[in-house]
């Protein structure tokens, strides 16, 4: 049996923690906190699941920066995004300085495919920082 309405809970945390994520809050525009860790509570539910279970497809983003002057590594991507081409529906490069740039990848398609192509992606030597963002169909 499901329950309906909300629950109150009562959590500990840093203080500096506490200043960061309501910094956070505001910039993006929530209007309380509340809904603010609703959210962040559902996209790591969403998250973790997808990650555990690697059951289903695979919708979402693949973000990553790299450093333009690394040897090959535009070779490098393109090589792993053609070998994984079936489940790309789109992307776009952007500049971001003269070393810096950022490709972001929509992906659908078994979620296994997806979670392995992040993965080649991230260990190519020039990569500064990859993220996955996954969301239910």
């Amino acid at each position: 049996m499901e329950e309906e309405g909300v629950v109150r809970i009562s959590i500990s945390i840093p203080p500096d923690l506490l200043r960061k994520f309501d910094d956070a809050t505001e910039r993006v525009g929530y209007s309380d906190r509340s809904k603010a860790v609703r959210d962040a509570m559902q996209n790591l539910i969403t998250e973790s699941k997808w990650l555990c279970e690697k059951m289903g497809k695979g919708v979402g983003v693949i973000v990553l920066s790299y450093d333009h002057e690394a040897k090959d590594i535009e070779g490098a991507l393109m090589d792993t995004q053609h070998r994984f081409e079936k489940i790309i529906t789109s992307s776009m490069h952007v500049h971001l300085n003269k070393n810096n740039y950022l490709e972001i990848i929509a992906v659908n398609g078994p979620a296994s495919d997806v979670q392995n192509m992040a993965q080649e992606l991230k260990t190519k030597k020039g990569v500064n920082q990859l993220k996955l963002a996954i969301v239910t169909p």
